[in-house]
């Protein structure tokens, strides 16, 4: 299992997918999203498993407004250029992927 745990410091749903994870022993590789962002590889594959793009944004985050009215071509630069909008977190293991707090789905890998 390669977990990958992608995150805001102050975001509640991120510290319980680490405590999730340390509970149960598996190791995971954290990142800060606001720090590092995603890739547009690690991007591309997220939405690849996730099949829409706009479950990664927050509908909450402060620039949401910005996101919402761009076309659909656009929306990965704007991602990779405003990591604030991203859910968090957004767990990756291999191909597969998942936004927010997801117990139910983590426990089948």
């Amino acid at each position: 299992m390669n977990i990958q745990i992608f995150g805001k410091s102050n975001c509640f749903d991120t510290r319980k997918a680490h405590r999730y994870f340390k509970e149960r022993g598996i190791k995971f590789q954290s990142v800060d999203i606001l720090k590092k962002g995603l890739s547009r590889g690690e991007l591309e594959s997220v939405i690849k498993a996730l099949g829409n793009i706009d479950d990664l944004v927050s509908k909450d985050a402060r620039d949401y407004y910005l996101y919402k009215y761009i076309v659909d071509t656009a929306k990965p630069e704007k991602l990779l250029e405003t990591p604030s909008l991203y859910k968090t977190p957004i767990v990756r293991n291999g191909k597969a992927a998942t936004v927010g707090y997801s117990p139910e789905i983590w426990s089948k890998w």
